[in-house]
């Protein structure tokens, strides 16, 4: 195929097919326009994004929430693990959410909870992105056996149940923050793999994949040069919604005891602990908390992802 366009096409034709390469996501505009017409694109974006005020501010709370999973220890107003306060008290004094079964902070283990959840969150994703959009790429653009063998381990990984397959690696790996990331990530990229291998399959006839294969592009230059920034923009939805999908099961492995394990809080084991009617009904202080701040953190994800979803769109038909 790409001799074949070589050899047949004509100069200024091969020319112009160059200048669609270099183009991309803007057919129709001069070569050297290409940057400020990325810049362009990218503040298009941004603009419809931050008309969404409801995204707008979920995207505050979301970097809220990950300056506090940074500075913790500097945040926390007393050691996560140490017995500091009175026995299952109610909020007093310096301790604003109250004390746990040991005399623990509730909010110093909570806040040491945030950066439990977007550590989960962030890395699982990064993760899955990189092994699905690979993947997806690989698989969209050879085509053939290379294609059947990759989308048939993808039916294989999604014909199996999520949840119980995490649960299962868990319980026999050891619990623990990078056992349940690395889990995580390894298991949830088959969505996105199908997702970018569309984009792909849609991708690869076109003009400017053809002039790069035509002008002698590495297959590596194609893929992640030409083709990746075209599909980034699903990825990113896609990675988005993802965060909050990750943060949700981890705090599930962690309630019912098989993810992130005491001492070291984690919204979800924090839960966990709040399972008698006493502590439901006398010590609200121990288990709202937890529960309020795993809303609001899928909550504002979700709204982040459906923003750039909208923002995309709108872009896309206008």
């Amino acid at each position: 195929m790409a001799q074949n366009v070589g050899r047949n096409t004509p100069a200024d034709s091969l020319f112009h097919l160059v200048e669609d390469s270099e183009r991309a996501h803007f057919p129709g505009v001069a070569a050297e326009q290409v940057v400020s017409d990325g810049d362009s694109y990218v503040k298009t974006i941004a603009k419809r994004f931050f008309k969404n005020k409801v995204a707008v501010v979920s995207l505050g709370v979301f970097i809220i929430m990950i300056l506090v999973a940074v500075f913790a220890n500097q945040i926390a107003p007393h050691p996560r693990d140490a017995s500091v306060g009175l026995f299952r008290a109610a909020p007093y004094e310096n301790f604003f959410l109250g004390t746990d079964d040991t005399g623990r902070d509730v909010l110093s283990r909570l806040i040491h909870g945030t950066r439990v959840s977007m550590i989960v969150g962030l890395c699982s994703v990064a993760i899955y992105v990189v092994i699905g959009t690979t993947l997806g790429l690989v698989s969209g653009y050879f085509g053939g056996f290379i294609d059947a063998v990759i989308m048939r381990i993808t039916e294989a990984f999604m014909s199996f149940p999520f949840f119980l397959v995490i649960l299962t690696l868990v319980s026999l790996l050891g619990s623990g923050i990078w056992v349940v990331t690395i889990v995580l990530g390894a298991l949830s990229w088959p969505p996105l793999c199908r997702l970018v291998r569309g984009q792909v399959l849609r991708l690869k006839g076109q003009d400017f994949v053809l002039a790069a294969e035509a002008t002698g592009y590495s297959t590596f230059g194609i893929l992640f040069v030409h083709i990746l920034p075209n599909v980034l923009s699903p990825i990113l939805v896609n990675a988005t919604f993802g965060i909050a999908t990750a943060i949700l099961t981890e705090a599930s492995l962690s309630f019912l005891g098989v993810g992130v394990r005491p001492p070291q809080p984690s919204w979800g084991n924090i839960l966990s602990q709040a399972q008698s009617i006493r502590v439901l009904t006398a010590e609200p202080w121990r288990w709202v908390p937890a529960g309020i701040l795993i809303f609001i953190a899928v909550l504002s994800i979700n709204f982040i992802g459906e923003g750039l979803r909208e923002a995309i769109e709108g872009e896309n038909k206008g």
